[in-house]
């Protein structure tokens, strides 16, 4: 069983709400705060995913969660794509085709090509024409976003997800990592003040590969979040016995910037980095982490802000009652799940 554990991150003194807006009640100027679920690395076959947009978007729609950001590599889910249905049946050892037929069947789904000769391509669909078919107002919506993966002058890899987009940001490179990551958070800022818009950027699995260091995060002042939990099988989430956990990572950081730089605060979030759909491998199923954020209006500008203040924090099963903070001492209250025990 996956061990519950949770990591907090607010500002202001907080109870939770319970209900859920849905599409039937109005939209009012006093919508209460309440909490949305979500996550925001998630993967198709537009990169490195075994499944269509459309499954995995719907998958999330299904299972409670709020909002839900696609986030190939390097790409966004724009214009006209096709993948060989070759390659989709090699990625997702024959599942994913026919579950896609059956779900959405011959009036949704463009091919090109045929299936006799080898040559069938399915058209992958952008999110600008598959989200009607899953968003529903006051109860879940789809966030455009880019992994944006690149590599540092001495070859360590670096992966930052951009949440919000407009358009695809083109990986800078860089002599060390703060370089990199600083000139990847430029260009999504630049973007943010040019079309108007907030844009959140994380650091992805700061242990994959070993890529970005504890020290490197806490000087890149600038950057105000990070995966402490992603859900892939190998990320080094527990880091060994020669390199700090991503828990142990968030300590050191925020050490280095409360006390020595005098910075504000590194916050994490919990993702699941879904790339595999089919149960065929344990390495990113879905629903294994997430982050839940305290916003009134389940928009991305919403919660975006609210995560830039803090309103917010991740999980990989514990959901919270209240959250309460007094100036000097924050309180928190567990939902109870029968047959499970809880140690704060």
């Amino acid at each position: 069983m996956l061990l519950h554990r949770i990591a907090v991150a607010v500002s202001s003194i907080a109870t939770l709400v319970a209900g859920a807006q849905t599409s039937q009640q109005p939209i009012t100027a006093d919508a209460p705060l309440r909490w949305w679920k979500g996550n925001i690395h998630t993967h198709t076959f537009w990169s490195d995913g075994n499944d269509f947009p459309e499954m995995v978007a719907e998958w999330y729609a299904d299972h409670g969660y709020n909002f839900l950001a696609l986030s190939d590599h390097n790409i966004m889910s724009q214009g006209r794509r096709w993948i060989p249905l070759t390659a989709v049946n090699e990625r997702s050892r024959g599942a994913a085709w026919p579950k896609y037929v059956e779900r959405f069947g011959p009036h949704w789904i463009e091919t090109r090509g045929s299936e006799d000769d080898g040559t069938l391509e399915i058209r992958l669909q952008p999110l600008s024409e598959f989200r009607s078919l899953v968003e529903e107002r006051g109860r879940f919506i789809m966030i455009p976003a880019e992994e944006i993966t690149a590599t540092s002058g001495d070859r360590r890899t670096i992966h930052m997800n951009a949440t919000n987009l407009v358009e695809l940001i083109t990986p800078s490179t860089g002599d060390r990592v703060e370089d990199v990551i600083r000139g990847n958070m430029h260009q999504a800022t630049e973007q943010a003040e040019r079309l108007g818009r907030p844009i959140l950027v994380h650091v992805n699995h700061p242990n994959f590969v070993w890529g970005v260091t504890a020290e490197e995060l806490a000087n890149v002042v600038e950057e105000r979040f990070f995966e402490v939990f992603n859900g892939h099988g190998s990320v080094n989430n527990l880091g060994d016995e020669r390199r700090a956990s991503t828990e142990e990572i968030w300590d050191i950081v925020n050490t280095i910037r409360i006390a020595g730089l005098k910075a504000e605060p590194m916050w994490g979030i919990g993702t699941d980095d879904s790339h595999t759909y089919h149960g065929f491998s344990p390495s990113s199923p879905q629903g294994r982490a997430w982050t839940m954020v305290r916003a009134r209006h389940l928009t991305p500008e919403s919660l975006i802000e609210a995560m830039e203040a803090g309103d917010h924090y991740a999980s990989t099963g514990v959901t919270l009652e209240s959250i309460t903070f007094d100036g000097s001492r924050l309180a928190i209250r567990i939902a109870h799940a029968p047959g499970e025990r809880y140690t704060t």
